[in-house]
Parts: C-alpha cells; sequence; structure tokens
C-alpha cells in the first residue's frame, strides 16, 4: 500500500493548540503534520470542547444529529494551525463544560462517562462521513474503549489499531474496568513515546500494576520517540520572547534573561545562572528533590507549574524563604514558558518517571543545558554531550549533579559552549519519528 492511499485517523482526548492540557496535546498537534508531508491521509479526531474558540479556529459544522445510541451529535471541522490536516471536533453536551478534564489524573467518574462516549461517537462520525481509515491511531486510555467497539461494527472490519501509551500511570481505572488495560490487550499494536520507557514498563517498578499485561504484548510493544514542533519552538522566530537569537547570537539569550529576571522580581544579573523548571507539581515529577539546600547554590531557580497543593505549598515556603534565590509562579501560562526556556542557563527534569518528556527538548532548543534523572525519555535524548545525569531518585544526588553543572557553567566556559552546540544542532523534528509511526502502520496495513 503506498503512502498517499493511507487513511489515518489520530483519536485523542485533546490536540494542541486547539485543546491543550500537557504533553500529550503536543504530540497531537505535531504527529499528523509530519505524517502529512509524507503524504498521509493522516486527521485527527477529538472532543468538542466548551473552552474550544470557535471563531479563533473557523470552526464549520460538517453533518448535525448524528446518533449515538439515542444521542444526537453534531460533527465540527477545523484545520490544524500551519497544515491542512483537517480537526473533527464531536459536540455534545458531555463535552460542554470548560474543562477537558475533571481531574488531575483524569480518571474520575464523569471523565469516564465522557470518554467512553467520545469513543463510540468518533466511529459513529467516521461512518456518517464514509470515511473508512486504514488505521485508528488510538492516545490513552481516553479512546482505548474504541478498541471494543470496533469488533461489532462491519463498516470498520478492515481497520487496524495502534493504541499509543503516553503516561501508563493515568489507567482510567474503576473497580470492574481498567480501561489502559483494555487498549494494550485488544489493539492490534502498542507503542511507547520512547524505546527506553518501552522498555521500562515491563517491569514492576515503571510497570503501574501492569506489567503481566504489557508482558503478553511484548512482541507487539514498541517505542517511538516524540518529537517537538520546532517552528513552533524556535528561538530565530518565536513571538513569545522578545530578543530572538541563534547560536551566533547567544549574547541576545543573555537579554532575556536579565529581562525575566526583573519581570519576576529576581536580582538583575547576566553573571548568575539561571535554573529554569516548567512542569506539573506532581508525584511524578520530582520536586520535591529541590529542598533548602538548592539556596546554597550560586543560582537562581524559576518554576512553572501547577499541581497538587503539597508540592505547590512546598515550593511557595522556598520563594518566601529565600525570595533572591527562588521565583515561583503557580499557574499554566505558555508565554511565560517560552520566555523561560528563552532565558535559562540550565534546565530541571528530575523525575520518578517520564514516558519522553518534551520539556528537555525544547530547553536544548533554546540553549538551555539539562540537568536530568536517566529514566524513560529522559535518558534517550540527553547524554553527556548535551547535558548533566544522574541515576538514583535522590536529593543530594541531584544536588550534586547541579553543582557538578554549575562548575562548568562558571570555570568551563568552552565545554559549556559545546554542551550549548550539541543541544542545538539536535533534530528533535517530528520527521524521523514520524517515519516510524509510518512503518507500524505499514506493518498493520500488509
Amino acid at each position: 500500500m503506498k503512502n498517499n492511499n493511507l487513511k489515518i485517523i489520530i483519536a485523542a482526548a485533546e490536540v494542541a493548540p486547539i485543546a491543550k492540557v500537557g504533553g500529550l496535546a503536543d504530540v497531537v498537534g505535531a504527529l499528523p503534520k509530519a505524517l502529512a508531508k509524507l503524504n498521509l491521509d493522516a486527521r485527527v479526531i477529538a472532543p468538542f470542547y466548551g473552552v474550544i474558540d470557535r471563531k479563533k479556529y473557523k470552526i464549520k459544522l460538517v453533518k448535525k444529529n448524528i446518533k449515538v445510541g439515542a444521542e444526537p451529535v453534531n460533527l465540527w471541522q477545523t484545520i490544524l494551525p500551519g497544515s491542512t490536516v483537517p480537526v473533527y471536533l464531536i459536540e455534545h453536551d458531555n463535552f460542554s463544560g470548560q474543562e477537558i478534564y475533571g481531574s488531575a489524573l483524569a480518571d474520575e467518574p464523569s471523565d469516564l462517562k465522557k470518554f467512553t462516549f467520545f469513543s463510540q461517537a468518533l466511529l459513529a462520525c467516521l461512518k456518517a462521513i464514509d470515511f473508512k481509515p486504514d488505521v485508528i491511531h488510538l492516545n490513552d486510555w481516553h479512546t482505548a474503549p474504541v478498541t471494543e467497539y470496533l469488533k461489532t461494527d462491519p463498516f470498520f472490519k478492515t481497520t487496524k489499531t495502534l493504541y499509543t501509551i503516553h503516561n501508563l500511570a493515568n489507567q482510567g481505572a474503576t473497580k470492574t474496568k481498567n480501561y489502559m488495560a483494555e487498549g494494550i490487550l485488544n489493539s492490534n499494536l502498542v507503542n511507547t513515546v520512547s524505546p527506553t520507557y518501552a522498555k521500562e514498563i515491563l517491569t514492576k517498578q515503571y510497570g503501574a500494576g501492569l506489567e503481566k499485561i504489557l508482558a503478553k504484548r511484548r512482541k507487539q510493544l514498541y517505542g517511538i520517540l516524540n518529537g517537538i514542533d520546532t517552528d513552533y519552538f524556535n528561538p530565530q522566530t518565536d513571538p513569545f520572547i522578545k530578543n530572538k537569537f541563534s547560536l551566533k547570537s547567544l549574547s541576545d539569550k543573555t537579554a532575556n534573561k536579565t529581562e525575566l529576571q526583573t519581570a519576576l522580581g529576581l536580582p538583575r544579573d547576566k553573571n548568575i545562572a539561571l535554573v529554569g523548571v516548567v512542569t506539573r507539581f506532581v508525584w511524578q515529577k520530582g520536586i520535591e528533590l529541590i529542598t533548602d539546600e538548592f539556596s546554597k547554590l550560586n543560582c537562581q531557580l524559576v518554576f512553572l507549574g501547577t499541581g497538587e497543593k503539597k508540592y505547590e505549598d512546598a515550593l511557595l515556603a522556598l520563594a518566601k524563604k529565600f525570595p533572591k534565590k527562588f521565583s515561583v509562579q503557580l499557574k499554566f501560562d505558555e508565554r511565560l514558558a517560552h520566555r523561560i526556556y528563552a532565558a535559562s542557563d540550565l534546565f530541571l527534569v528530575p523525575s520518578r518517571f517520564e514516558p519522553c518528556g518534551l520539556t528537555q527538548m525544547i530547553a536544548m532548543r533554546y540553549g538551555a543545558v539539562p540537568v536530568v534523572r536517566l529514566t524513560g525519555g529522559l535518558a534517550d535524548t540527553v547524554n553527556s554531550q548535551v547535558g548533566f545525569t544522574f541515576k538514583k531518585f535522590d536529593s543530594l544526588e541531584f544536588y550534586k549533579t547541579l553543582e557538578r553543572a554549575l562548575n562548568v557553567y562558571y570555570k568551563k566556559p568552552k565545554l559549556w559552549r559545546e554542551l550549548i552546540t550539541n543541544g542545538l544542532e539536535k533534530d528533535f523534528s517530528w520527521n524521523k519519528s514520524a517515519k516510524e509511526y509510518l512503518q507500524l502502520y505499514k506493518k498493520l496495513t500488509g
């Protein structure tokens, strides 16, 4: 089957920039663009949330009153910004709220009902517009029920499924059902978002209780590293940053640093190392490894994100105690995130586990040197050529690694420049990963 004959539907709970909470949206917003460049007919389908801006995305009605059981839905369409990729949006009261998920882990009862309905509705909508995909590319537990519904519908008898695990910890679980497990067991092929994570999830430590189920699919389990949208994350053209820069104009990066220091109320000093953290403040991310002790290091630390109250409170306490060293911004702010990437000299990702991680790749793209724990996609993207790593999930080991990085920053400028150069020159675009996904689609369609 030629590439340009392959019809792919990418089904997901979120898609950037139209409806975004986290990294899943970034993947779903970028992968289909790269697939389109490979001449695939790639389309996206997602719920039409109340939070989506109808005018901004010029959303048009495709079909009204499509029956999903006894429930009618409307199907709308827009285009993925910066591409020709169609995005279908399913309108129903289940999705009309202002929130994409009802809880931090996105598996509370209202979410289970919402995404079970979405899984049914997306198949009904594809039938209604007579679009029969060769592959439905499912993403995380929200779309796992599709694998069951497909079996009973002759319209989709030749359609295959690829199930991508973005984060095994979020499972859509009830006492009687586990949607993540269902997706793993019932899909034709399974993949996750980095080669190392694909190996890790077969172990008890990282398997989140599903390691035995995954072991049954070992031969159908693949690891494909996520990319980032290198047009969107580009320090030479980024509309969110005042001072555009490249490897040839790193002094402009310094101007971003002093500007951010002023904006966040930190002492303005172009010579002090600025350390960035942009993340969700949750158990997975290892934020508790950063303690009072870190105030002794010769650097300023800037945190941006939201999450569990205990982690937010701990960070706020650090900022209150050491206002010249710590700045904590408890919000989701895309513009500020870009400004932090552009201003930071170092960037921290001390995760307990990390299926892929995009922030370390974005940081390198902006000339920030990553300091990460060796796990999942962090192990696949950061080595001694581009950054600093530590293995044990331990505050002291993390501290010593950051201390080592700062030592190079202050005392070995030539080596520091090499790290920045190597990071900036790494190709984190979707081009390579899209080709790997194409291979899986071809494997499915014979």
